[in-house]
């Protein structure tokens, strides 16, 4: 017996020893070509870590966390990893399956009351699981929370309700970054603890992920984080300001750094343990990462016949790759990439976080280590990645120029640009301004500017100011193409946000201006009307109207001697000076224009 067990015990560390010298064999090289990556993508930096069941074979960082400071990425540096946070947000609810407090059949409405959908069909329809994969039938929306960020949960999920969708329930794949959010309010409806406490209780404590956390403000107090950046004309590395992502927290919010990644992805790859404990419940795990909705159908082509299948499952890309079983997630948030992914049946994970913006380094590097782990036919993943690269960019000048080409020239817009000003509002989106400084038209949102150059008739183009100044070299796909009523007054704009969509349209409300009632007093008066008296006064420091036979008015200011009605849209007000005095007060309405003389 103790003769066999030393040939046991020798055979072990014959296997563990062999083992070793294959990984070793398997990755060598492979720094020299993380390298050129980094040179070939002009990147600032990246990490990466590779798991094989439940240990790290490879930890290292490339390139610089702070690129003007010279300062290196390591594989504990922490980064913004998007939408890879999917995965853990989906995981909770199925914790919470688990402790039977609730099932992925039942109505997302059961457990956040004020979280509705655009019809009725869709209320009855969806269920907790349609949220998990994608197959609403709603559309991104995305501009809703990146252009209109909120710290509040509550205020995003009102939105919901107006949101239109683009296909039945079901019927069709749309990735959608709001029904992540819904899964992070139901579960903090049932555990009574804000999102981010559930994952910081549910994963980073047992997991380990001690430096990992949930917000920007965090981020920064962190030592050994990276900055994100973009690259200026395809060539000039340039630092970008983190986005703070805010009440949309369940869809992409967690920083973290491919060592602490790794203990997360080797939990997967276990089938939910960690350590040897249970993290996950395993019938979670195979669900989670098996297909609950055809994404695309995603055939064999003809450069790459062994890569094929797109489907999802519960915050999962699910693939076929070279004769393996996939699972994967990126992420993008402003000014960094990543990747998570697993081959679940040969027991390996790599894990890329990259600081900089829309890259596609975290595929490149993805797919170089898993030919090296796989032993399958090798490709130039940066050749091929970068060649798709630039024909997409090609395309989006392309589709710029076709625009240009369109425009009708010699137009000229219907108003002058003082009246294309106000306040524009979307009950889906939330509300921005239009102010004329100069000679310009700007569009106003919380956390960007636009400059809206003139197109043609009443569509502007718009283009992004940065620093102060306006970027005429980087044109925004967005056009604005505005519309009026029968007065002739500017109403709504309509902004194409969806490509699934018609243009949204925005509701106008001018801006109120600020005077003093003394400003006003010179309009005190009566004005014969059509035979009757519409008279005019102060109260509260605003100007009022009584006309026979109706209620009183609230005149809102909007420009010297100009007024819009309180509460009726389509009416406005504009008095006419002669010398200096006021003589007659002219009735912009739906059905027609008036004139009142003073008396």
């Amino acid at each position: 017996m103790k003769t066999l067990l030393t040939l046991l015990l020798v055979l072990g560390v014959t296997c563990a020893q062999s083992q070793k010298k294959e990984a070793d064999k398997r990755l060598a090289g492979l720094d020299t070509e993380l390298q050129k990556v980094l040179d070939t993508w002009k990147a600032s930096g990246f990490a990466v870590a590779v798991v094989e069941k439940n240990k790290i074979i490879y930890a290292k960082g490339f390139g610089y966390r702070d690129y003007e400071n010279k300062q290196p990425v390591t594989p504990n540096t922490l980064f913004a990893i998007g939408s890879c946070t999917k995965a853990f947000t989906s995981a909770v609810l199925g914790q919470l399956r688990q402790e039977q407090k609730l099932q992925f059949e039942d109505r997302p409405s059961s457990y956040v009351p004020e979280l509705k959908f655009f019809n009725d069909q869709m209320n009855n329809t969806i269920q907790i699981r349609d949220l998990m994969s994608h197959r609403t039938g709603l559309p991104r929306h995305d501009f809703s929370w990146y252009l209109f960020p909120t710290d509040s949960k509550d205020s995003l999920i009102q939105r919901i309700a107006h949101q239109e969708p683009f296909a039945g329930v079901r019927e069709k794949y749309y990735y959608n970054n709001f029904m992540f959010l819904a899964q992070g309010v139901i579960a903090e409806k049932l555990t009574g603890k804000t999102w981010e406490e559930n994952i910081t209780e549910r994963f980073f404590k047992p997991l380990g992920m001690v430096r990992s956390n949930l917000s920007i403000t965090d981020l920064k107090k962190a030592g050994d984080v990276a900055f994100g950046y973009g690259l200026e004309n395809e060539t000039k590395i340039k630092k970008l300001d983190y986005y703070h992502i805010a009440g949309m927290a369940p869809a992409g919010s967690i920083n973290s750094s491919v060592n602490e990644m790794a203990n997360w992805v080797s939990t997967w790859i276990n089938g939910g343990k960690f350590n040897g404990k249970e993290i996950l419940p395993p019938a979670y795990v195979a669900e989670a990462f098996s297909s609950q909705m055809l994404v695309s159908a995603a055939l064999p082509d003809k450069t790459n016949p062994d890569v094929f299948l797109s489907n999802y499952g519960y915050g999962w890309f699910l693939a076929s790759y070279k004769g393996h079983y996939r699972v994967e997630h990126g992420g993008n948030i402003d000014g960094f990439s990543a990747s998570t992914s697993f081959f679940p049946s040969d027991s390996v994970g790599i894990i890329v976080l990259v600081n900089q913006n829309g890259s596609s380094v975290p595929s490149v590097v993805r797919n170089m280590i898993s030919d090296r782990l796989l032993k399958v036919r090798a490709n130039d993943w940066s050749k091929e990645l970068k060649e798709r690269r630039d024909k997409a960019l090609a395309e989006q000048k392309k589709a710029a120029a076709t625009r240009s080409s369109n425009k009708v020239k010699g137009t000229r817009p219907s108003h002058i640009m003082q009246e294309f000003t106000g306040r524009y509002s979307h009950p889906a989106y939330g509300s921005f301004t239009i102010t004329f400084v100069r000679d310009s038209l700007f569009a106003n949102f919380k956390r960007m500017k636009l400059w809206l150059g003139h197109h043609h008739y009443d569509i502007f183009n718009s283009f992004p100011v940065v620093s102060g100044k306006i970027d005429t070299t980087e044109v925004n796909a967005t056009q604005f193409q505005f519309y009026g009523n029968e007065t002739g007054e500017i109403t709504r704009v309509a902004l194409k946000l969806e490509p699934t969509l018609a243009p949204l349209e925005f509701k106008r409300t001018p801006i109120k201006v600020d005077v003093t009632e003394a400003s006003l007093q010179h309009l005190v008066g009566d004005y014969e009307l059509g035979g009757m008296l519409a008279k005019f006064f102060l109260k509260n420091g605003s100007l009022r109207l009584v006309v026979p036979g109706q209620p009183e008015y609230e005149l809102i200011p909007t420009g010297k001697n100009k007024f819009a009605i309180k509460g009726l849209e389509g009416f406005r007000i504009e008095f006419s000076e002669n010398g200096g005095a006021v003589t007659e007060c002219v009735f912009h309405q739906p059905n027609g224009v008036f004139k009142a003389k003073r008396k």
